[in-house]
């Protein structure tokens, strides 16, 4: 898989509103749901962010498969990320609303890799498409995330987000 450490390493228009690295996507996971389960950003592309995911004992459900709840983690996670990278984080941030996910392809070992794109960039939504794909590039999950985008609280309201 190939793999770029900057948004701007593709040389084609961006939809990320700031710089990104790999190394500081990774570094604003460390701590998180997403950390506890081995979830790495891996690649930048100019409108998709790609992270993938260990299937082992951390993420297997009872009968040694990945849990269907790792992979919504997997696509939480880089779809949340990419829709706040799309937003300038002075002004606004963006909350999870709502999220499906259709595992279609069942996984014992290896990894797992999502890759988050846009349907929908809206000044109060974004909607992001998900694709978790196996080792062998075939698709196990696909999930849908509606986010809200939130402005940022003035320091003149006195902090109360709207």
């Amino acid at each position: 898989m190939p793999s770029s450490d900057s948004a701007n390493d593709a040389g084609a228009p961006s939809i990320w509103q700031q710089p990104l690295t790999l190394d500081g996507l990774n570094a604003m996971a460390e701590g998180n749901m997403g950390a506890h389960l081995g979830i790495e950003f891996v690649e930048i592309g100019p409108d998709y962010l790609r992270a993938r995911m260990p299937v082992d004992a951390r993420t297997h459900q009872p009968f040694g498969y990945l849990h269907g709840g790792a992979s919504v983690v997997l696509a939480e996670t880089v779809g949340s990320t990419a829709a706040n990278c799309c937003v300038d984080a002075e002004q606004q941030y963006c909350v999870g609303m709502a999220i499906n996910a259709n595992h279609v392809r069942s996984v014992r070992d290896g990894h797992v890799v999502g890759t988050a794109r846009p349907l929908h960039r809206g000044r109060s939504s974004q909607v992001w498409q998900i694709r978790i794909r196996d080792d062998a590039q075939r698709l196990v999950c696909a999930s849908r995330l509606t986010m809200a985008v939130r402005d940022r609280p003035s320091r003149s309201d006195g902090g109360s987000a709207r």
